[in-house]
């Protein structure tokens, strides 16, 4: 989609700090951090969110099997991983993006 700014940084047209790219995904760091580390991961394709017809099983997993091998090489033992999805969610940015925040203490959300 033209004018997604995460499909702007998988084009290469925005630069961006990543710490893992694959076939399916890209991961790169929030550059306005929450927690000491914040790493933004997508997919390649343009999803708008969860409920996107194009979000099938096999795009969940190949963003999992990236969150394994970038939380291995960050040495993140302990993290959350969140979506938001819609304005009322919290998504601020309409593709797909899971975000791995760890490096301190979080509250529960219960």
């Amino acid at each position: 989609m033209k004018d997604c700014i995460f499909c702007k940084i998988v084009a290469g047209e925005i630069p961006s700090d990543i710490v893992y790219d694959d076939t399916h995904v890209l991961a790169f760091r929030d550059i306005a951090p929450l927690t000491p580390k914040h790493i933004l991961v997508i997919p390649k394709i343009h999803c708008r969110s969860a409920k996107d017809s194009k979000c099938t099983p096999e795009v969940f997993s190949q963003i999992c099997q990236a969150v394994q091998k970038i939380t291995s090489q960050e040495n993140i033992e302990e993290f959350r991983l969140v979506t938001n999805i819609g304005e009322q969610g919290g998504q601020t940015v309409f593709h797909l993006h899971f975000h791995i925040l760890a490096g301190r203490q979080m509250r529960s959300m219960g």
